[in-house]
């Protein structure tokens, strides 16, 4: 056999075994948060977005691009700054929110994959399942057995669920989109930055910690069972709803000033809240109050209840920083802020737009 015939047969071998192992329709089964098989095509480049945790993970692992719809009220969950990190956002079609779906909407985008919350509806999970789209449920937590659904579930150790969650949620989206690599880097300076923020507060007893209290509108607020509260916990503080409170809630006026916290934070997404606060005299009375700590937080603290990569990294390190100062004397957050956002949104952090 001559070399040229030789080498064409070794070609059409190797085309041939490409074929075999990469044929046009070849797929993958994934495993989501709420335990369920998934199956995705090889590679996914078209994806709506339905729940605002997952939506600002992929922008951070780089895969804006591939996202054709959006949840509806991506504004108000995320804050309209959240434009800056994904221009074009604005022009994008919203075929459902967090609890519902328009089918006929998410058909025209012919999206590979939908990602949703874990306590989005059966109901809703199973419509757009039977109109042959693959469903991703995305919790950022290990749950235990029957609590995959819930928004607010019972936790025998918060800390190990939330931290084992949002690894596993980051590396699962990262899978779902062909960006692992990118999951990785995220997952591995989270946690090496939440470490370094934490360790000069870790050791301050619970009866010493600044008495925290997290305003959300209309007396709302994150109790036990909440990612908040093991923020606080990290930061120093302790938070006055933990013993009362389960999940998020709403309280009563009466309720906080029983509690009367040292110091009140609310969310960047809420800034009206601060007002609210600090011109209703009803609040007066109230430590926080009296004492100018009310406080708005920037928005990488992101205390959604939910953790985010950025809240572990910088977020509870400007959080220490606010409450204990004197423990952070030299430590930059703003310049920390400023590598992270250089890194994962690939934007310059603006220290002087913030709080």
């Amino acid at each position: 056999m001559s070399r040229l015939l030789r080498t064409l047969l070794s070609l059409t071998l190797a085309c041939a075994c490409l074929l075999t192992f990469s044929p046009a329709g070849a797929s993958r089964t994934v495993t989501d948060q709420l335990g369920r098989q998934v199956t995705l095509p090889d590679t996914v480049s078209r994806v709506v977005v339905l729940q605002h945790q997952t939506l600002n993970l992929l922008v951070q692992l780089n895969a804006a691009d591939d996202i054709v719809g959006v949840l509806s009220s991506w504004k108000k969950q995320l804050g309209p700054g959240f434009a800056r990190f994904m221009p074009g956002i604005d022009h994008l079609p919203m075929p459902g929110d967090l609890t519902q779906v328009n089918i006929e909407s998410l058909l025209a985008l012919h999206p590979q994959a939908v990602f949703v919350a874990n306590y989005a509806p059966a109901a809703m999970i199973q419509q757009i399942q039977s109109a042959g789209i693959p469903v991703v449920a995305i919790s950022l937590r290990q749950d235990a057995a029957g609590e995959e659904d819930k928004m607010n579930p019972t936790m025998a150790n918060e800390e190990q669920a939330y931290n084992d969650g949002l690894k596993q949620g980051i590396a699962l989206i990262g899978e779902v989109m062909g960006r692992t690599r990118e999951a990785r880097a995220l997952i591995d300076y989270t946690f090496a930055a939440r470490a370094s923020a934490n360790a000069p507060v870790a050791e301050i007893a619970q009866d010493k910690r600044v008495r925290v209290y997290m305003a959300n509108p209309d007396l709302n607020t994150y109790g036990s069972g909440k990612y908040t509260g093991l923020m606080m916990n990290h930061a120093g503080a302790l938070n006055v709803a933990a013993a009362t409170v389960k999940g998020a809630r709403q309280v009563s006026l009466e309720q906080v000033l029983q509690w009367n916290p040292q110091v009140i934070f609310v969310q960047d997404r809420y800034p009206q809240v601060v007002k609210e606060i600090e011109n209703d005299p009803n609040w007066q009375a109230i430590d926080a109050v009296k004492n100018h700590r009310v406080w708005l937080m920037p928005e990488y603290a992101k205390a959604w209840g939910y953790p985010m990569p950025e809240a572990l990294a910088i977020g509870e390190l400007w959080m220490a920083k606010k409450l204990y100062p004197q423990r952070y004397q030299h430590v930059d957050v703003d310049a920390k802020a400023q590598d992270y956002y250089q890194r994962f949104y690939r934007v310059n952090w603006n220290a002087d737009a913030q709080p």
